[in-house]
């Protein structure tokens, strides 16, 4: 019997992306493959290429043996045994920059910026240069020795020549590092690495979620239910589709998670609801809530860090953690307060013409067997706004940003949930304003913008409307 089938090629090729986006994420996020991998082929480089060099050398023409190495053993030790001495130097020095950079990112950001460091390919390449270049300089060096008694002497001018050359390149890379490093510490460049990866995590989530309406159809049973606990405790971080769909066919049941994708798991509570796919006493009676819960949880990954793989929220959560820090009285800037918000309100707008409904898993008849939730508008609305509000609403211009927040989104979709959602933050944000002791000139900029958003939510925009400095 065939445990899975989906109701067309797209929902197969979303439920594909999903699972190669999550293995991408938990490789790029750590620092170490790359530079393992170019300390192994350095090795192999370094053992290999002298004994090409010692069979090739006597073939050369003598214009290419010109342009090689051409001094004894003692220079060639000479000259490796530098490069090896510079390199590891520098590639301390790399470490503790990036080191560095970590904790400004954690202390001036949010610490949550870190993964955003962690995953930078750049630094990833520039230590995988620098150790595969030390390793490989010190495994030539025991392939040079002078003439003795048993053995004539060896320079290996090949394998030298290209351990001079990959120095310079380290040194290129050096310098490209740092300028890349004072590029990446900037709140702008931080913000859109964020932006760019939470619209790539929102696109490939939105494959293959079901509409609003759709799910509603998927209705609990007032009876023969069984509660689901969770066996370990940490952040959701992924779903298993294929396992959690096998696992609902196998037992005959359906499955409904509660928690989003990013929640905080408690081991022992329940994170699931389960009843048969047919009714019937016999049925309910079979499901055996502690089998299906070991299994429930074998489908899940959890961690001790949310990730970016299927969480539609994480990449709002940072930013809205930037924003906040600005806010912060020992950082007092809102300037980037408001950037921040701008990059909300753009991820917002995009989420607004996606898909984010809840991922449906149906089995090869056709019925629905599995219900993974997603954050839906008003949640990412509230998300972005309430933190921000709340430490926020004393400057008017972040006040200011947030009205200009909820007209884009207004603008943005005409679903009457989405539109709900707007009107619902937008007495939330009148009754902040009010709260706070404005001047005159300052008040009517709100009531201004106040009518600017109740026009978006009525589908017009006025040139101009929303203009800040």
């Amino acid at each position: 019997m065939k445990f899975a089938r989906f109701d067309d090629l797209s929902r197969l090729a979303g439920r594909r992306r999903r699972r190669r986006g999550v293995a991408r994420d938990i490789w790029r996020t750590r620092l170490w493959p790359l530079p393992a991998a170019g300390v192994v082929l350095a090795v192999l480089l370094g053992v290999g290429l002298p004994i090409f060099d010692a069979w090739m050398i006597d073939n050369l023409p003598a214009q290419a043996t010109a342009l090689l190495f051409g001094g004894g053993p003692e220079s060639a030790r000479t000259v490796l045994s530098a490069i090896a001495t510079s390199l590891i130097t520098v590639s301390s020095l790399t470490f503790s920059l990036t080191v560095v950079t970590l904790q400004l990112a954690s202390s001036q950001y949010s610490p949550r910026l870190l993964r955003t460091f962690a995953q930078d390919r750049f630094v990833h390449v520039t230590l995988a240069l620098l150790l595969s270049t030390f390793t490989y300089v010190l495994t030539v060096l025991r392939a040079v020795r002078a003439s003795l008694e048993s053995h004539s002497a060896f320079v290996p001018q090949l394998s030298v020549t290209l351990a001079y050359l990959m120095a310079l390149v380290s040194v290129v890379t050096l310098v490209a590092f740092l300028a890349h490093l004072a590029r990446q510490i900037r709140v702008e460049t931080l913000l859109d690495s964020v932006h760019t990866e939470t619209l790539q995590t929102m696109r490939r989530c939105a494959d293959g979620c079901g509409q609003t309406e759709e799910a509603s159809t998927v209705v609990t049973p007032e009876t023969g239910t069984v509660l689901l606990c969770g066996t370990v405790s940490g952040f959701l971080t992924s779903v298993d589709e294929e396992a959690l769909l096998r696992t609902a066919v196998d037992t005959g049941s359906v499955v409904v998670l509660d928690p989003f994708p990013g929640a905080w798991l408690t081991a022992g509570t329940p994170i699931a609801v389960a009843w048969p796919v047919t009714e019937g006493r016999a049925e309910r009676d079979r499901l055996d809530a502690a089998g299906l819960s070991h299994l429930l949880s074998a489908a899940i990954q959890t961690g001790a860090e949310r990730t970016a793989a299927q969480d539609i929220a994480f990449g709002l959560r940072q930013i809205v953690d930037i924003t906040i820090k600005a806010l912060s009285p020992g950082i007092n800037d809102p300037t980037t307060a408001v950037h921040a918000l701008s990059h909300a309100a753009a991820l917002l707008c995009e989420a607004a013409g996606l898909n984010l409904g809840p991922l449906m898993l149906r089995d090869d008849r056709g019925r629905v067997r599995v219900v993974v939730p997603r954050p839906d508008m008003p949640a990412l609305l509230d998300l972005v706004i309430s933190q921000p509000l709340l430490y926020g609403a004393a400057d008017p211009h972040v006040t200011a940003r947030l009205f200009t927040l909820l007209g884009e989104v207004a603008w943005s979709t005409r679903r009457p949930e989405h539109l709900a959602a707007v009107h619902n933050q937008l007495l939330r944000l009148r009754a902040a304003v009010d709260r706070q002791e404005y001047d005159r000139a300052e008040r009517a900029w709100m009531e201004d913008l106040v009518r600017l958003v109740q026009a978006a939510l009525a589908g017009r925009w006025e040139q101009g409307a929303f203009r800040q400095s």
